[in-house]
Order: structure tokens, then C-alpha cells, then sequence
């Protein structure tokens, strides 16, 4: 894998063993990019079976915001890309993958949580109060913590977005993925949220970007088209996936060693084993 040759007149700083490129502008590029993805989103429509739409970017806009200006910015790290907003993560935190736990125990992120228009009766949204914990996103933040320690030195790695920022909810309550959506209302979403995503790229410039899912690598490499950035691609944790329920954690160690983004070895102690 071959990363882009960015601009190479940002600073570099030493951080954690790595080098970040940093940039005063990039984590407000990233949230101008949130603020008219959350206006554009707000204009579609969707119809049955999807009945409730949740659009944290509007009201847990706050930490989201925090999220984006504490970690982002710098450039040279890789992305990795989520599909879209889970029930108990960033439905009810605003951060991507957002376990209530993880972001406000780990990442040291609260605020205040609103709620949307209209709630489901069977998935309120809680913010910080939430009670469940969002197994995709204990599986994703849990292997950074114990791998990285804290969240800085993750984060002087990684970066975490979501392409989508709006959850679906069915009449049920059951989650319905963009994926499922049908064809008209996929490509007016895709239409508000590849612009977004290429917006936030081209100000990270990262090294590499990798989705979270065969969907969120599918779409980010629709949204990078023309960009010369590396596009790969890792297990999904959601328990609805049988691969991440069992081997997770290893199987996205191996996808990231062979995409040239990691290794295990030097491993310290349990910490950190190693960014390539």
C-alpha cells in the first residue's frame, strides 16, 4: 500500500512515537463539513418500512463538536470509516461507535444530549444516560484502549468518522442499515454524505483510509474517487457479523498488518504493538 504524497509543508510533531502533520484549520474543516452534512441529511425523505429517523449531528451536536476538535486535528494518521450511527452508540454520545462508557470514561467526552423530533418508544435517546452499552462500539474502542492505552495515543494513529450520520429505525424498532434502504433514497443519501466524507479527507489527508465494513470501504472509495489515498478494509464488530463474534480483535490485526498499517510486533506489555 502506497500512501499519498500530501503536502509535505505541514509541521510535523512528534507525538506518542509517531509523527503528526498538524494544521490549524483541519479540525474546523472537519466540522463546517459535519454542520452542512447535518443541514443536507435534514432535507431528505424516507418511507416505510423506515418510520424514525435520528440525526445526532443536531442534537448531540456538542459531543460530537468536542469529539472533532480534540482528536482531529492533525493529518497523516488513517482513517477508519463506520457506516452509520448504532441505537446505543452514537445515537445517544454523537461520537462514532459511541459506547456511552468509552467516550465519556476513556475519551473523557460529555455534554449535553438532546433528543430528536420524533423518539421511538422503544429506542429513547438517553445521551450519557443511556444504560446500554453498544457492542460494536465496546469492540472497536476496547481493542484501541487496550492495545493503545489512552485515547491520546490512539488517536495520534487514528482517526474514527461515520459516512452516514442519520440511524434508521423500522416500525418495530428494529435498525435498518443505509444498505437496505431502497435505490431512490440511497442515492440521495449518498449524494449528502460522499461529498462530506471527501470534504473530511481531503483536510485529514491521511495515509490510509479503511472502512469499517465492505459498505463504508465501498463508499469511501466512491468518495475519494480521483483522490491518490489507499482505501482498504476491516471486519465489521457488530454482532450481527458471526466473524466478529468470534475472532474480532485478531482478525482486524491481521486485515491492518497486511494493509501495511500495523504490526505486533515490539508489543509493550500488552500496550501497544506497533503502527507501520
Amino acid at each position: 500500500m502506497t500512501a499519498r504524497p500530501w503536502d509535505s509543508s505541514l509541521r510535523p510533531v512528534t507525538k506518542g512515537g509517531a509523527t503528526w502533520k498538524t494544521a490549524a484549520n483541519v479540525a474546523p474543516r472537519l466540522v463546517a463539513a459535519a454542520k452542512k452534512l447535518a443541514d443536507d441529511v435534514d432535507r431528505l425523505a424516507f418511507a416505510p418500512p423506515v418510520t424514525h429517523v435520528y440525526n445526532p449531528l443536531r442534537y448531540a451536536w456538542g459531543p460530537y463538536r468536542r469529539y472533532l476538535e480534540r482528536f482531529g486535528g492533525a493529518t497523516g494518521r488513517t482513517v477508519l470509516v463506520g457506516m452509520n450511527p448504532g441505537p446505543f452508540g452514537m445515537a445517544q454520545t454523537g461520537v462514532p461507535f459511541g459506547d456511552v462508557a468509552m467516550v465519556r470514561d476513556w475519551m473523557g467526552i460529555t455534554g449535553a444530549v438532546g433528543r430528536p423530533p420524533q423518539e421511538h418508544p422503544q429506542r429513547l435517546v438517553r445521551g450519557f444516560d443511556c444504560p446500554r452499552s453498544e457492542v460494536s462500539g465496546t469492540r472497536l474502542w476496547g481493542w484501541a484502549a487496550r492495545r493503545f492505552g489512552s485515547a491520546e495515543e490512539f488517536f495520534t494513529h487514528f482517526l474514527v468518522l461515520n459516512y452516514c450520520p442519520l440511524a434508521f429505525l423500522e416500525e418495530s424498532g428494529r435498525n435498518r442499515t443505509p444498505d437496505a434502504l431502497p435505490a431512490a433514497e440511497r442515492a440521495a443519501l449518498y449524494a449528502a454524505c460522499d461529498p462530506a466524507l471527501r470534504a473530511s479527507i481531503e483536510a485529514l489527508r491521511p495515509r490510509a483510509v479503511v472502512g469499517v465494513g465492505r459498505f463504508a470501504a465501498d463508499r469511501a472509495a466512491a468518495a475519494t474517487a480521483g483522490l491518490d489515498v489507499p482505501i482498504g478494509t476491516i471486519l465489521h464488530p457488530s454482532p450481527a457479523n458471526p466473524g466478529a463474534n468470534r475472532d474480532w480483535e485478531p482478525t482486524v490485526e491481521r486485515q491492518l498488518a497486511e494493509l501495511g498499517l500495523f504490526s505486533t510486533r515490539g508489543r509493550r506489555g500488552g500496550g501497544l504493538a506497533g503502527v507501520l
